[in-house]
C-alpha cells in the first residue's frame, strides 16, 4: 500500500480583491485519480485548488487557492508520501502587485506586470529522494517533445501528456511517456477509465517494481 499525494484543480492569482487569473481546470481528472488510487488499495492525499467536484469524504483533502499555497501544502503532505501525481493545473503567472482595492474602468488599456509562479511538481520532485513523481503536461504543439522536456526538467519518473480538450471535460485522451521518450500507454475515454489505466502503470512500474528488486 502506497501513500500518494495527488494535486488537483486550478489555482487563482488575484489581481485585486475580486478579480483573478486562473484556467478552466475542473478537478475531474484529479478526482478520477483519487478514485482509481482507492480502487487499487492505496491511500490518496489530495491538495486541491478551487473545484466544484466532491472528493470522497474518507480522503484527506487540503484546500488551497493560490499556487504558493498549493506548493506549501504539497510540500508538507509529500513528506509522508511515497509518490506524487501532479494532476493540478496551477496558474503559471501572478501579478507583481495585487491592488488593495477593485481596479476600476478608466477607458484606457490596463497593463499588467506578471511574473512566473513556483513550479509545484518540479520543486517537489527535485527533493524526492527515493520517492517517485508523475507529472501532467498539457500541450498544444510539439506535444511529445515538450512533454519529454518537462519530464526531464521536472525530474519526473513518468509524464502524462494531454491536450486542451481535457480542460473542464468529462473525457480525456492521454499518452504516458517514460524517461526514454517511449510512449508506454495511450488511453482515451472517461477520465475515470483513463485514471485507472494511468494508476495501473504507476502501480506496476513505480510502486510494486521497487519492492521486488
Amino acid at each position: 500500500m502506497a501513500r500518494i499525494l495527488i494535486t488537483s484543480g486550478p489555482t487563482r492569482q488575484y489581481l485585486d480583491p475580486v478579480r483573478y487569473l486562473t484556467n478552466a481546470s475542473s478537478g475531474r481528472m484529479g478526482l478520477a485519480l483519487v478514485e482509481a488510487t482507492l480502487a487499487l488499495g492505496h491511500v490518496p492525499i489530495v491538495v486541491s485548488g478551487p473545484v466544484d467536484v466532491e472528493y470522497p469524504s474518507s480522503v484527506d483533502v487540503r484546500q488551497v487557492t493560490a499556487t504558493d499555497e498549493m506548493l506549501a501544502a504539497a510540500q508538507e503532505a509529500f513528506a509522508d508520501c511515497d509518490g506524487l501525481i501532479g494532476a493540478a493545473a496551477p496558474c503559471d503567472y501572478q501579478p507583481i502587485k495585487v491592488a488593495d482595492n477593485k481596479i476600476n474602468k478608466t477607458g484606457r488599456p490596463l497593463v499588467l506586470e506578471l511574473v512566473e509562479t513556483a513550479d509545484v511538481v518540479a520543486t517537489l520532485a527535485a527533493d524526492k529522494g527515493r520517492r517517485w513523481a508523475v507529472g501532467f503536461a498539457l500541450e498544444t504543439e510539439d506535444q511529445r517533445l515538450r512533454a519529454l522536456a518537462k519530464l526531464e526538467r521536472k525530474c519526473c519518473d513518468l509524464m502524462v501528456l494531454n491536450g486542451p480538450a481535457a480542460m473542464n471535460s468529462e473525457d480525456n485522451t492521454v499518452e504516458v511517456i517514460d524517461p526514454s521518450g517511449a510512449v508506454i500507454g495511450a488511453f482515451g475515454g472517461s477520465k475515470y477509465l483513463v485514471a485507472r489505466e494511468i494508476l495501473g502503470i504507476i502501480d506496476a512500474r513505480l510502486i510494486r517494481r521497487p519492492a521486488a528488486e
